[in-house]
């Protein structure tokens, strides 16, 4: 058994560590909030965008446009598929970045030839590492994502996509769906879909039949589609930075329950460590007194 200056000492240890899991808790949890209500502050313009675009797609439903382009013609072993792949900038988040890296491994074991955009230091870090192709144009931090960077990030698709250098163009990243839920997912953001332009439950109870197209719908298109691809990104960067803090959020928490049981089984060490030494000084003592006794 331990002395218990040693026990002691642990104990000092885990609640010194205790203390660095509870303020790394408040600040994931402050972030968190924060990114939630910057989230749900822009959701309605892009919802108006994605409702803009149902309309005009409802009344020209046959109309020919790059961005909706499938390209048949292409051969899935030849098609170029770019990526976007959210990770995180550090650890400490539970399996918030391995599940990222393993959805995205297991896309990339399919037919294709895949180009990776990978955004957060681990993820650069991990993939660097493999033999990919993976493009260098985003080396900025994860943290606090904004519009300018999603807009860069979508003009740089939207061009590639354009000029056939990719196919198709997916992001992956991970969606909170609750306080202890997250899924990462993985998205394909070109070409459009037709489908997928519903309108949306904020404003479906709307009349929106009357509308003039000026100049063309092609033209109106051409502009607003970039414009809902920069707020689809930004919503994932948004939404994957939450869910990074509440996934970290968690594994503070996991730690420091954790610290709590050790610190409960430390002290009961302590306790009979104490209580040892205790009636070991008394055995001590009478032993002592029974010998000057005798003499």
């Amino acid at each position: 058994m331990a002395n218990t200056k040693e026990i002691q000492n642990r104990m000092k240890s885990i609640q010194d560590t205790m203390k660095i899991t509870n303020a790394m808790y408040m600040i994931s949890s402050s972030k968190m909030k924060k990114a939630k209500k910057v989230l749900e502050e822009t959701e309605p313009y892009f919802y108006n965008m994605q409702s803009a675009i149902s309309r005009i797609l409802r009344h020209v439903p046959d109309i020919e446009h790059p961005f909706f382009s499938v390209r048949h013609l292409v051969p899935k072993e030849e098609r170029k598929i770019g990526c976007i792949v959210v990770t995180g900038d550090k650890g400490m988040a539970g399996a918030y970045n391995h599940n990222v890296q393993k959805m995205t491994e297991a896309m990339m074991s399919g037919q294709g030839h895949y180009k990776l955009y990978v955004l957060g230091v681990v993820g650069r870090q991990y993939f660097g590492k493999k033999n990919v192709d993976m493009d260098g144009s985003f080396r900025y931090t994860i943290q606090k994502p904004t519009m300018h960077r999603a807009r860069l990030i979508s003009d740089e698709i939207v061009r590639a996509f354009l000029d056939r250098e990719l196919d198709e163009v997916h992001i992956i990243y991970t969606q909170m769906q609750n306080a202890a839920t997250m899924e990462v997912e993985n998205m394909q953001l070109l070409p459009l879909k037709k489908a997928s332009f519903q309108p949306h439950q904020l404003f479906s109870d709307i009349y929106q039949e009357e509308i003039k197209l000026s100049p063309s719908a092609e033209v109106l298109l051409d502009t607003m589609i970039p414009n809902y691809l920069t707020g689809v990104i930004y919503g994932c960067l948004v939404e994957a930075y939450a869910s990074e803090n509440n996934a970290r959020m968690m594994a503070m928490q996991s730690s420091t329950d954790s610290a709590k049981s050790m610190l409960r089984e430390l002290s009961i060490q302590y306790n009979r460590a104490r209580q040892a030494a205790i009636t070991q000084e008394i055995t001590e003592v009478i032993s002592g007194a029974k010998a000057q006794k005798r003499k």
